[in-house]
């Protein structure tokens, strides 16, 4: 990459001024500036540079201002000069988990969160780490556009998961005996970035049973606490009809998730399911009302 010059005139934000402190000896990979405010000098931000037009920002500021808004707005000057200027492709930081304010400064100046690389070497010992990236490409983060993406990334996800009720002519339900765990379950799985529920269930359905079924309508919304290591979900069930005696002889399953499946009778459900299914199977068997919302399989409403 080449080693063009620091900014001239420094960049300037109203009353913050940033100004780059020029090259410094063995050094034509970092670009340094130092940050004032109100003719106070409180922090400063510098560049680091790789290979491919990629670069690393880091800041240390004075700690009474690094919550007011002056770490983003310098950040911010920085990473639009590097993009315009040096033609940088991507830049990234990497914050301490524990430090908010930094997070908060990072992703207020456009840095969207990646993810977080766990127990990694921090000032006083170990602890995790934020990732935080922006593309040359990226929306200002004053736009629509970018403040939407700055939240996407950061905000809370829970799982979702959708499942269906299959039943034979009899009354019994399906349920699918797994690989990789001792509990038979329900038709169905986890639902894709950008799929509907209902849609989740019919394709599940198909790549696991090759088989096609039709959503009938939604039984209930079951929230299910964390369990035996699983974190939190949120589980969508759904009821697929009575099917044809000749259902299961008609699948052909995954074998990669799905070593058997069954007919079970009601009385035979809890010897085979988790137990938050036990409570979920058991309450549809006599629910004949509206989608119920349940909490780990009871009614909670």
């Amino acid at each position: 990459m080449s080693t063009a010059a620091a900014p001239e005139p420094a960049l300037v934000d109203d009353d913050l001024v940033v100004r780059g402190v020029g090259e410094e000896p063995d050094q034509d990979d970092v670009r340094a500036f130092e940050v004032h405010w109100q003719h106070e000098r409180v922090g400063r931000v510098e560049l680091l540079l790789g290979a491919d037009g990629d670069a690393e920002v880091i800041w240390v500021f004075v700690p009474e201002y690094r919550g007011v808004g002056i770490v983003e707005r310098a950040l911010r000057l920085v990473l639009r000069w590097a993009f315009d200027d040096l033609g940088l492709r991507r830049v990234e930081a990497r914050v301490e988990d524990a430090d908010r304010d930094s997070v908060r400064a990072a992703m207020r100046a456009g840095l969207r969160k990646e993810g977080v690389s766990r127990s990694q070497n921090v000032p006083g010992g170990r602890g995790d780490v934020v990732v935080l990236g922006v593309l040359d490409d990226d929306p200002s983060p004053e736009s629509r556009e970018g403040f939407i993406a700055q939240l996407n990334s950061a905000l809370p996800t829970k799982r979702a998961i959708a499942q269906g009720v299959l039943r034979d002519a009899g009354g019994q339900v399906l349920l699918c005996e797994l690989v990789y765990k001792q509990e038979w379950d329900l038709p169905g799985g986890v639902v894709d970035p950008h799929e509907s529920p209902a849609h989740c269930v019919v394709r599940e359905v198909r790549e696991e049973l090759g088989v096609d079924v039709e959503v009938r309508g939604l039984l209930a919304v079951n929230w299910l606490p964390p369990w035996r290591g699983w974190s939190d979900a949120t589980v969508f069930v759904f009821d697929l009809g009575v099917v044809d005696d000749d259902f299961v002889a008609r699948a052909t399953l995954q074998p990669r998730e799905i070593r058997a499946v069954h007919w079970v009778a009601e009385e035979e459900l809890d010897r085979h399911v988790a137990p938050y299914n036990q409570r979920l199977l058991a309450f549809l068997a006599t629910h004949a009302g509206p989608a119920a919302y349940l909490e780990d399989g009871l009614p909670a409403l």
